[in-house]
C-alpha cells in the first residue's frame, strides 16, 4: 500500500473507532462566553552523571561506561476561546522547545536541538449541523510558525499558514476531526520566498480508560501539490503523531507516558527522514471562564 495512502487511512480509522464510543454518551454543553485554557504546561527533564567513564571504558556495565547526558524540553499550549451557539471562535500558542546535550568520555560537549516550535493561530469553525455528540461545520484557519532560533546553519522558520475545509468538532472522545486545504508563504529563505498549495487532515482525540487515567491522540498529515518555485527543502509530505497516556495526580497536574513520531521528505531527498520520541511528561492544566 502507498506510504501516504497509509497516513490517510490511519485517522480515519481511529474516526470510526471513537465515533461508536461518542454514539454512545452525550457530552455536557461548556458554557458559551470567553474562557482561558491552559491545555499544557509542560516539563520533561533526564539527567545522566557518569563520573570517571574513561576508567571503565571495557566494563560491561553501561551505567559506568556511558556518557554523561541531559535532556530537557519545555512546552505551553494556551488557548482563548469563545463558545456561542452557532460558533467557536479559538486562538491558540503553543511553544515548544528541547534540547539534548551530550557530555563524552573524550571531546567537547555535544548540544543538539530536539524541538523548536512556535505556532500561532486563530481558527473559527461553524456550527452548522450537529452530528452525534459534536458539532460539523466550515472552518477557517490561520496561523504563522517559527522557532526561538535557527538550526545550525539553517535560517529560523517563517510560515504564514491559511487553511479551510470541514471539521467535527467539540465531541465527547473527539475535539477536533477536519479535512482542509491549505495555502502557505514561507519567507523562511529571504531570497527564495515560496507559495504553496496542500490538503491536509487531523484528528485531536481523548479517551478515557479509567477513572483518572485517559489516553489523547493529536495526528496530521499534509500532502503538498502545489509550489510556486523550486526549493530542495521544501516538504513534499509530512506527518506527525503524538498520543500519551495521562495520569491525573492532583488537582490539574497530571504525569504519564507519552510517544512523538514526526516523518517527512523534502524536494531533494530520495528518502524519508523521521524521529521517534518516547518519553514522560509532567503538565498542569484547567480552563477558566472569563
Amino acid at each position: 500500500m502507498n506510504n501516504k495512502l497509509r497516513f490517510l487511512l490511519l485517522p480515519a480509522l481511529i474516526l470510526c473507532v471513537a465515533a461508536n464510543a461518542a454514539y454512545a454518551e452525550e457530552t455536557e454543553e461548556k458554557a458559551y462566553g470567553w474562557s482561558a485554557v491552559l491545555k499544557k504546561a509542560g516539563l520533561e527533564l533526564t539527567s545522566t552523571e557518569v563520573k570517571n567513564s574513561e576508567e571503565y571504558a571495557d566494563s560491561p556495565n553501561a551505567e559506568l561506561s556511558g556518557d554523561s547526558e541531559t535532556v530537557t524540553k519545555g512546552i505551553l499550549d494556551f488557548s482563548l476561546i469563545d463558545r456561542q451557539e452557532k460558533f467557536k471562535w479559538e486562538n491558540n500558542l503553543f511553544a515548544e522547545y528541547g534540547k539534548t546535550k551530550l557530555r563524552p568520555k573524550e571531546g567537547q560537549n555535544i548540544t543538539n536541538e530536539t524541538a523548536d516550535k512556535i505556532l500561532l493561530s486563530t481558527d473559527f469553525a461553524h456550527k452548522t449541523w450537529k452530528y452525534w455528540d459534536a458539532y460539523v461545520g466550515p472552518f477557517v484557519d490561520l496561523a504563522y510558525q517559527t522557532e526561538f532560533e535557527k538550526n545550525d546553519d539553517a535560517p529560523r522558520t517563517k510560515i504564514a499558514r491559511g487553511m479551510t475545509g470541514l471539521k467535527l468538532f467539540d465531541g465527547k472522545y473527539i475535539e477536533s476531526l477536519y479535512a482542509a486545504i491549505v495555502g502557505e508563504y514561507d519567507f523562511t529563505y529571504k531570497h527564495d520566498k515560496t507559495t504553496k498549495l496542500a490538503y491536509e487532515i487531523g484528528l485531536k482525540g481523548a479517551y478515557q480508560l479509567r477513572e483518572g487515567v485517559n489516553f489523547n491522540l493529536d495526528t496530521y498529515f499534509r500532502d503538498y501539490v502545489k509550489y510556486s518555485s523550486y526549493n530542495a527543502k521544501d516538504f513534499e509530505y509530512e506527518y506527525s503523531l503524538k498520543g500519551n497516556m495521562m495520569v491525573d495526580v492532583y488537582g490539574g497536574f497530571k504525569m504519564g507516558p507519552y510517544v512523538q513520531y514526526f516523518r517527512a521528505q523534502d524536494r531533494g531527498s530520495k528518502k524519508y527522514g523521521s524521529s521517534t520520541i518516547l518519553g514522560i511528561e509532567a503538565s498542569y492544566g484547567g480552563e477558566w471562564g472569563l
